[in-house]
């Protein structure tokens, strides 16, 4: 994969790691941070589980304000311009990403960085990570698709705690509320997260992408039309080689072995 500024990529097997990589600031998000993770995101390749985290004490502490429009006298309007044109892009790459994502937090995940934690299949989070959606500290908005996925993940009233007051939610508490997946000792983290994600590598990768796009469906659709979508995936699940690979399996009581294809 190419070299890029803001990220570092690394590849164990069929498991890629993306890590942010600005240590110095806490992995403040630039706009072409988030470009480039939605470069990498974009082509899969041979590919079948992503890992994000981030580099040194942080996951990431938010949009890099010193790069963005904004803080050069552009106002809202270059906020306006920076999501529309790279942040948000970002996000719906990683909504339609045809593999799982695997988020290891470790440190704090804090606006756009906190909504990029989220958008994860699976959030794992070292005992001192936290959630903030620090927005209304600065007279902003939540954004990254927040406003959106939090009320979905723990429901509004505790949306409407963490948007409108602004404080910090600990692993432990996120565990809790259903916000993450797991919270772990921070020593613990990077291996828990690399475990599940080659567990989620070696698993069949085209019936995982399915899953995760039904998924999305039914946060948006009626009962009906989520049926059909689960039975178009089925279809195609069930020509993949997994599939008659996990049905053989089956029939010879022995663990599936998926190639991903």
């Amino acid at each position: 994969m190419s070299d890029y500024e803001h990220i570092l990529i690394s590849k164990d097997a069929a498991v890629t790691t993306i890590t942010l990589n600005q240590p110095e600031r806490l992995n403040a998000c630039p706009p072409d941070m988030a470009n480039e993770i939605r470069d990498v995101l974009a082509e899969p390749r041979d590919t079948r589980c992503f890992l994000v985290t981030g580099a040194g004490r942080a996951f990431c502490s938010g949009a890099d304000l010193s790069g963005r429009d904004n803080a050069k006298g552009m106002g809202g309007r270059g906020a306006y311009d920076s999501l529309s044109m790279r942040y948000n892009p970002l996000m719906v790459e990683m909504a339609e990403c045809p593999v799982p994502i695997v988020a290891a937090v470790n440190g704090p995940a804090a606006g756009i960085g906190c909504s990029i934690a989220l958008a994860s299949d699976f959030v794992i989070a070292g005992s001192s990570a936290y959630f903030l959606q620090a927005f209304v500290n600065i007279g902003l908005v939540p954004d990254g698709g927040a406003s959106w996925m939090l009320p979905r993940l723990v429901g509004k009233a505790r949306a409407t705690e963490m948007m409108l007051l602004g404080e910090k939610i600990g692993a432990q508490k996120a565990q809790e509320w259903g916000l993450i997946y797991k919270a772990v000792a921070d020593e613990a983290l990077l291996d828990e997260a690399k475990a599940l994600a080659q567990r989620l590598a070696n698993g069949p990768t085209m019936a995982l992408g399915i899953m995760r796009a039904n998924l999305m469906q039914a946060l948006q659709t009626n009962y009906a039309a989520a049926l059909h979508g689960e039975a178009k995936g089925q279809r195609k699940a069930g020509s993949s080689e997994d599939a008659r690979e996990g049905a053989v399996a089956f029939l010879q009581k022995r663990k599936a072995e998926f190639k991903g294809k």
